[in-house]
């Protein structure tokens, strides 16, 4: 298991690697969480962002008009995977000013499988990066938003997890690493 922060700066994230971030409200969901770049389409995530809001979309597909698109202007879009390409959602959030979007598994369960996200038919090109979370992270963070009436999380990302002291680690309880 790689443990290892696989970001450049200057060259970004590549497929195969991870990106980390970190909830930092609310407290409850204050959890490190894994993520990896779209396959062969999106921009290259190559800039840290120390307090940014993680925003669910609404609807949380966002295959077309977004009822929240004021709070995904220059901010992080959280999105479910479901009803349209994964393009087609990174041209929809990168059409609100979204920075980056995290796309969730529908499948709530899913706590270990990441899913390549691949490039659609269209040949389109998107200029934001297209990162894909496992199911269970993504419903856990629109649960505890929801719980609290909250429209976005803030986060950090990327998360250097090598500085980290493994006994200091903030893992999702439900999530094996």
């Amino acid at each position: 298991l790689c443990l290892c922060l696989c970001f450049c700066p200057a060259h970004g994230l590549h497929i195969h690697e991870y990106l980390y971030f970190q909830i930092l409200s609310p407290g409850d969901i204050r959890y490190i969480f894994t993520a990896t770049p779209a396959k062969d389409f999106g921009g290259v995530f190559n800039t840290r962002y120390d307090q940014i809001h993680l925003v669910a979309a609404n609807p949380p597909e966002a295959c077309g008009e977004l009822n929240n698109d004021v709070f995904i202007q220059d901010q992080i879009a959280l999105v479910e995977r479901g009803d349209c390409s994964f393009l087609s959602k990174t041209h929809v959030i990168q059409e609100h000013s979204g920075r980056t979007m995290i796309i969730a598994d529908n499948t709530y369960d899913n706590d270990s499988f990441y899913i390549e996200m691949t490039q659609d038919s269209t040949r389109r090109t998107t200029g934001i990066p297209a990162l894909f979370l496992l199911g269970r992270d993504g419903y856990m963070i629109r649960h505890s938003l929801e719980q609290h009436g909250l429209p976005w999380a803030v986060i950090s990302i990327p998360v250097n997890v090598t500085s980290i002291p493994t006994y200091e680690m903030m893992q999702p309880p439900w999530t094996f690493w």
